[in-house]
């Protein structure tokens, strides 16, 4: 039984191993594959040993691919539920916590690197389930909307790519977390860990899931406190102007006031390529939009000189001339072109 288990932790660290490594590797040497463009985490030196221009960005389609190849080849992968664990454990914590009057029971909980090199490693997890909100009534509407967004993220992408997003998330947590408690610790000391972990929390992995969620639904529309119709799209950009207000309200937390960016940048990493696709297909769509009004507005004002509605580009007849005809618009001619009933399906399309 313990070698079983022992072999299962030892499986489960190899992938998440895997993951981080393919992430590292496709950073640190990218594939020369030619519409592949590369971004250089240290401009000056990277750019000129490589040869590549840090003035491009990453192809975020590459990181797509590289993650759906790790799904389908560990289609097992993933913690099922993740957010509904995620909610119910920081839920019980929230009520923990309401009955210690004490504290003890965040004091073994929340992140402190130095007491994680200590050995108490528990809480490279645990700090997920610090609370973040006094009010109970926020606290429970906050942890219904994780768990609306993140179960609908896991359903549209898969239990996988949705764990790879959310153990990536917190790898970069962490990550920050050791950088600041090093960056601390010359100046406050032992006081260094605590400094860290009064700001290390999920909120801003969490709410950084409802830029993921607007970018794949962006009309979508959910109901704030449970009677506001908002569409995601605004409510994204009242969380980044959360985020923003965040950060430049606590200049005096510096370097900690940070911590959103580093939410912000696993977005761009696994939801970048949806961004670009939604800003492509609104521009087309508002260029789309203006000409049909400049279409509709030009053909109001031939209406008013010429006193018809519809001329046929063929015959020449009229819906005045011949109230008893049809009229259609050719959809594979170049531009705006009406026909009559005979003519149709009966002409040579325009190509100017």
């Amino acid at each position: 039984m313990i070698q079983y288990i022992v072999s299962h932790l030892v499986e489960k660290c190899h992938i998440y191993l895997e993951i981080f490594w393919t992430i590292f590797i496709f950073y640190i040497d990218p594939p020369h594959e030619p519409n592949l463009q590369i971004v250089c985490l240290s401009p000056v030196d990277f750019s000129q040993k490589r040869g590549y221009n840090y003035l491009e960005v990453i192809d975020l389609k590459a990181i797509d691919r590289a993650v759906a190849r790790f799904c389908y080849k560990h289609p097992r992968f993933g913690i099922r539920n993740l957010m509904l664990w995620l909610v119910a454990a920081s839920g019980a914590v929230y009520l923990l916590n309401m009955m210690d009057t004490t504290g003890t029971l965040l004091s073994y909980i929340y992140f402190d690197p130095g007491l994680i090199l200590k050995g108490q490693v528990w809480r490279l997890v645990t700090f997920l389930l610090m609370p973040t909100d006094g009010n109970i009534f926020f606290e429970l509407i906050s942890l219904y909307f994780y768990y609306f967004i993140g179960s609908s993220l896991e359903r549209q992408w898969g239990t996988g790519r949705f764990t790879i997003y959310y153990l990536s998330g917190i790898f970069f947590n962490i990550l920050f977390g050791f950088a600041m408690y090093f960056v601390l610790r010359p100046q406050l000391g032992v006081m260094a860990g605590l400094a860290v972990g009064a700001s290390m929390s999920a909120s801003y992995l969490n709410l950084s899931m409802f830029f993921a969620f607007a970018s794949i639904w962006p009309d979508a529309q959910v109901l704030l406190f449970f009677f506001i119709p908002v569409k995601m799209k605004w409510l994204a950009l009242v969380d980044a102007v959360f985020f923003a207000v965040s950060i430049f309200a606590q200049m005096s937390a510096f370097p900690m006031n940070l911590l959103p960016l580093v939410a912000i940048l696993n977005f761009f990493i696994f939801c970048g390529g949806n961004l670009k696709l939604n800003f492509r297909r609104d521009r087309n769509v508002s260029k789309r939009r203006t000409e049909f009004r400049s279409a509709i507005h030009q053909v109001k004002n031939e209406e008013k000189v010429q006193g018809y509605r519809h001329k046929c580009a063929v015959c020449g007849r009229t819906d005045v001339s011949n109230p008893e005809l049809e009229f259609r618009y050719c959809s594979k001619c170049q531009g705006y072109h009406c026909f009559c009933e005979e003519h149709i399906n009966n002409h040579v399309h325009f190509t100017e």
